[in-house]
C-alpha cells in the first residue's frame, strides 16, 4: 500500500522541535545503549520461539507510521503461522498463541525487535501504538494527527489496556475491540500526539515499566498457585 493512500494531516503539534528533532536523537542514543543487552536477551528468545513452534522467528507486518508512511513492524512471532489471516485481535486464551508467545506477550518481550525499528527512525520508545492498516485507514480528520508523530513501543493506551485480551473475553473479540476499545485507544493516541513532550514521555515510560513488573508479579503468583494445586 502506498503512502499516498494513508490519511494525511498537516496541523500544528505541541513542542514540534522536541517531536521532530530532540526526541529522535534521544531515541537513537538510547537504542544504541540498549542494543548490546537487547541482542543478548533476544538471542535466547529467538531460540525459544524457533523450538516452540514451526515457523519464522520474527513476525513482520505493515503498519501506518510516521508522516503517513507505511513501515514493517517487527515482533517475535507469538502466534501460530497464519494466525493473522483468521483475525487481528487476540482473545482471552486464544488457541493461536504459542506457549512461548503467552509469556512473551504478557511481559511485552515480543516487542523487543522493535529496537531495530527505532534505530531506523520508524518508531520511538514512546508514541501512539501503530494499528493495523485496516483501522489506520478509518481515522477521522481529527485522528489523522496520530500519523504525524512517530509510533511507539508504548503509549497511554498500552498502559490502560495492558490486559486487553482479558477485557475482550472469548466471544466476539474483534467486534468487542472495534466497539469498546478502539475508540478509546484512538482518543488517547490523539491526546498524546497533540500534547507530546519530554515530561509526558518520561512519565509514560516509567508507568509502562511499572505495569510490566506488575504483570510479572501476577505471573509469579499464578505459577505458585498452580504448584500448590498440583501438590494437593
Amino acid at each position: 500500500m502506498s503512502q499516498e493512500t494513508l490519511p494525511r494531516w498537516d496541523g500544528p503539534l505541541s513542542h514540534p522541535f522536541y517531536s521532530h528533532v530532540v526526541k529522535r536523537v534521544l531515541d537513537f542514543l538510547l537504542a544504541l545503549v540498549l542494543l548490546v543487552p537487547g541482542v543478548l536477551l533476544m538471542l535466547p528468545l529467538a531460540v525459544w520461539v524457533k523450538l516452540d513452534s514451526p515457523g519464522p522467528v520474527l513476525y513482520r507486518a505493515p503498519r501506518g507510521g510516521y508522516h503517513n508512511k507505511t513501515f514493517m513492524i517487527m515482533k517475535f512471532r507469538s502466534m501460530v503461522v497464519g494466525a493473522d489471516k483468521t483475525g487481528g485481535t487476540t482473545a482471552l486464551n486464544d488457541s493461536r498463541v504459542t506457549r512461548a508467545g503467552k509469556v512473551m506477550r504478557r511481559l511485552k518481550l515480543d516487542e523487543l525487535p522493535q529496537l531495530f525499528n527505532i534505530l531506523k527512525g520508524e518508531m520511538s520508545f514512546v508514541g501512539p501504538r501503530p494499528e493495523l492498516l485496516l483501522y489506520t485507514m478509518q481515522y477521522t480528520k481529527e485522528q489523522e494527527c496520530i500519523l504525524w508523530v512517530r509510533p511507539g513501543i508504548t503509549d497511554r493506551s498500552s498502559i490502560v489496556y495492558i490486559a486487553q485480551d482479558e477485557l475482550l473475553g472469548t466471544e466476539n473479540p474483534v467486534e468487542n475491540y472495534e466497539k469498546y476499545i478502539l475508540p478509546e485507544k484512538n482518543r488517547l493516541r490523539v491526546e498524546y500526539a497533540l500534547n507530546q513532550s519530554f515530561g509526558l514521555d518520561m512519565r509514560l515510560l516509567f508507568e509502562t515499566i511499572g505495569g510490566v513488573f506488575g504483570k510479572a508479579k501476577t505471573m509469579q503468583a499464578e505459577h505458585k498457585e498452580h504448584q500448590r494445586e498440583g501438590s494437593r
